[in-house]
């Protein structure tokens, strides 16, 4: 007679095999959560450095601000308005009015995210 062994793995091994695996995703897990915040600051300041070099080429050509930030999409200084990586939204930038109001609307734009960066400094005063 025959005798079939049963074929697989035991609890033991298996309990051994997510042991590893929960020990390396203890370890991975911080570094990519990090990696991300890294990522949406480096994407802001990018965003920043971008919508407000447009601005001063619009203020520079055209002798006022933008009244909106369409404006630098529609007169072609921008391709598309970016999109906050905190906020996940482009109608989200807070825009700063010059101080003479016949010079425009936008002299500046902003991040409306509440958080703080991991330097310490709010992400609405970059």
């Amino acid at each position: 007679m025959v005798t079939m062994r049963a074929r697989g793995f035991s609890m033991i091994e298996l309990m051994v095999a997510l042991a590893i695996l929960a020990t390396i995703l203890s370890l991975a897990a911080p570094r990519y959560f990090n990696n991300l915040d890294v990522a949406k600051e480096s994407v802001l300041r990018e965003d920043l450095y971008v919508m407000r070099d447009a601005l001063d080429k619009y203020f520079s050509d055209n002798g006022k601000y933008p009244a909106t930030l369409d404006d630098l999409v529609t007169k072609r200084y921008l391709r598309a308005i970016p999109v906050d990586p905190f906020t996940q939204s482009a109608k989200s930038w807070v825009l700063v009015a010059p101080a003479d109001p016949s010079l425009g609307a936008v002299f500046d734009v902003r991040s409306s995210a509440p958080n703080k960066a991991r330097d310490g400094t709010w992400y609405k005063d970059w």
